[in-house]
């Protein structure tokens, strides 16, 4: 069993995201180093203001940078290998598409979606994701972002069978239509 403790460090997969972590921790720890001792050690801390504020700045800085590389690296990633697949290869058939039942959507969205998004529809107040009361996205667009994901927003292919994402997409299309 591994330790609470471990599980960030064990969802770490790629350099960029190790990289991240890494110069986060640092900024957090230069953070509560700094909050906990200066006060203590230094009475006349204000006199070394300006030192403090360059190192702050600069941990800032490198944090933002780590964010802009890692999330520029993963969609760069994306294209490549979305490239790579499609080079030299005739497009596969598109499956027939799966006619999705909104009352069953319904409940899947209660339990799979509500934690994050808004949806009066279904009483859900999610902060996490887009309100999709004012989103109001087209079915194609729906069933690609529950299929496989964008952004903060993981892919539920793995979760949800093409039934069961069919049933939540036409859910949300006709609560928001």
């Amino acid at each position: 069993m591994v330790s609470s403790a471990l599980l960030p460090l064990a969802a770490l997969t790629t350099l960029g995201k190790v990289v991240l972590s890494l110069v986060a921790a640092t900024f957090i720890i230069w953070s509560l180093v700094t909050a906990l001792s200066i006060p203590k050690r230094y009475p006349n801390f204000p006199e070394n203001l300006g030192m403090f504020l360059t190192i702050t700045a600069v941990l800032f800085v490198a944090q933002m940078a780590a964010v802009v590389w890692v999330t520029g690296t993963q969609e760069v990633e994306k294209e490549k290998t979305a490239h790579e697949a499609g080079a030299g290869k005739e497009k596969p058939k598109e499956p027939a598409a799966v006619e999705g039942d909104a009352a069953a959507g319904k409940s899947i969205f209660s339990a799979s979606c509500a934690g994050c998004h808004t949806l009066a529809d279904a009483g859900a107040t999610g902060s996490v994701g887009p309100n999709l009361d004012s989103t109001k996205s087209p079915l194609d667009v729906v069933v690609d972002r529950v299929t496989n994901g964008k952004g903060a927003m993981p892919s539920f292919k793995g979760q949800l069978d093409e039934q069961q994402i069919a049933d939540v997409s036409a859910y949300v299309v006709s609560a928001t239509g």
